[in-house]
């Protein structure tokens, strides 16, 4: 009843969940999921593991579909081992350590995890993802193998780190180092796959590599920000001591939250992660294959929602805060185009600003960071200059307007969709007052 109430008291959320479930229509069919019995078995794998990104991996394009599917499956494997305490760290780093090279086999599994890793039915399976994995376009394969390899042996050497191991991620530098390993390099994998599939312009994995880690950076930060509180009850530390030290002598010290410093440790992440908001607009501008785009663009906009609910909250420092459902069915719906994914920005960016109290040590710092997204996002579009001033042809505005071109080939679809909801809501409406005034 919980999420039905939300719904009810948030108009525009529950017309979003009710448009999202019952008219927006998928880009492709889904019939080749379960061309084989392989196949049909990792697709279950795949809702078994995660249903939020089963639901986006399943709307891609068949091109790349499967090899995304298998690519996190193959890294959901990797963390799965690298998650679990109770194995040893003598037998999990040469697993991790060779975990690249398994890909060359036809039938390796796994079975030293222990029964509860809720995961351990993929490393079980791994026959299956692997006779798949081999179906793959070569070129496809080698990216996927590429990026295990990178990932598996910087898992290891983070277990090897005995300073990490005891005090947690030390400096902003590492703590960027740590978010490169566990999401910069999926993003670097998956940003390969969308170029080789020409879904996106080249220049995006060969001129600006920042773009990608960006992409990854800003969604495992905002995931870091979020989870205090969950981490410290599992024994584990990601906010960088660089930051935190600042405001108390120990990281727990920071949920008692005393003359507010819990909350600016967080509000400083926030403004940390913020710096990365140019770069993934930017990044998504570049995305010209509608559902490359959206695959991209859903977690990004989640993320600088679950930004601007975490800014200022105290409740992150005793317990793990989520957008509402109703919130993500609205931003899945929204961010189907270019323009649809800034205002998002805009609108969050202006209610972290919002929150922001003149005493918080970073206030100015917050201020200015913002202001920067907003003269970018200005940039991008320039439809607020004056009479007979022509825009500057900058490198982000020429992607924009490329972009918005690709963007307008979705508008039938979108205005389809309003004009079916309206219609049904009609249709409801006066049946419900021809029941109530001829009862």
């Amino acid at each position: 009843m919980g999420k039905v109430s939300q719904l009810v008291s948030h108009p525009i959320e529950l017309k979003s969940a009710l448009k999202l479930k019952f008219l927006r229509q998928p880009l492709f069919p889904t019939d080749d999921t379960s061309a084989t019995p392989e196949l049909k078995k990792c697709y279950k794998l795949l809702n078994l593991t995660s249903r939020s990104f089963a639901a986006v991996i399943m709307e891609l394009n068949p091109e790349l579909r499967n090899s995304i599917m298998l690519f996190y499956l193959i890294l959901r494997a990797l963390d799965t081992v690298e998650d679990d305490m109770s194995i040893d760290p003598k037998v999990k780093v040469p697993v991790l350590r060779e975990f690249a090279s398994k890909l060359d086999t036809s039938d390796w599994k796994f079975e030293g995890c222990a029964s509860t890793e809720k995961d351990r039915q993929v490393l079980l399976d791994f026959p299956c993802i692997l006779k798949e994995y081999h179906k793959l376009k070569p070129e496809y394969q080698k990216v996927i193998k590429d990026i295990t390899y990178k990932m598996g042996n910087g898992m290891a050497d983070y277990i090897l780190d005995e300073n990490f191991n005891l005090n947690g991620v030390a400096t902003i530098k590492d703590y960027d180092k740590y978010c490169h390993y566990v999401a910069g390099l999926v993003g670097d994998g998956l940003t390969q796959l969308i170029v080789l599939a020409n879904f996106g312009t080249p220049d995006l994995y060969n001129e600006n590599k920042q773009l990608m880690e960006s992409m990854g950076l800003f969604l495992q930060k905002t995931n870091i920000i979020r989870d205090y509180a969950e981490d410290l009850n599992d024994g584990r530390s990601f906010y960088p001591q660089e930051v935190w030290c600042k405001y108390v002598k120990r990281l727990p010290d920071l949920a008692k939250n005393e003359d507010g410093k819990g909350v600016y440790c967080i509000n400083d992440l926030v403004l940390n992660a913020l710096s990365h908001v140019n770069d993934v607009l930017t990044y998504l501008s570049s995305i010209h294959e509608q559902s490359s785009f959206q695959f991209c663009a859903i977690p990004q906009v989640m993320a600088i929602a679950t930004l601007a609910l975490v800014f200022n909250n105290e409740t992150v420092l005793h317990d793990n805060v989520k957008i509402r459902k109703g919130t993500t069915c609205y931003l899945i719906l929204k961010s189907r185009t270019l323009m649809g994914c800034v205002e998002i920005f805009q609108y969050y960016l202006r209610e972290i600003k919002s929150k922001l109290t003149v005493i918080d040590p970073n206030y100015l710092k917050i201020n200015i960071q913002i202001a920067k997204c907003e003269q970018f996002i200005e940039e991008m579009y320039q439809d607020k200059l004056p009479p007979n001033v022509k825009p500057l042809e900058t490198p982000i505005y020429l992607k924009v307007r490329e972009k918005t071109k690709i963007d307008e080939k979705l508008i039938p679809v979108l205005q389809n969709e309003e004009f079916k909801f309206n219609i049904i809501l009609s249709m409801v409406v006066t049946a419900f007052a021809a029941i109530y005034f001829y009862h």
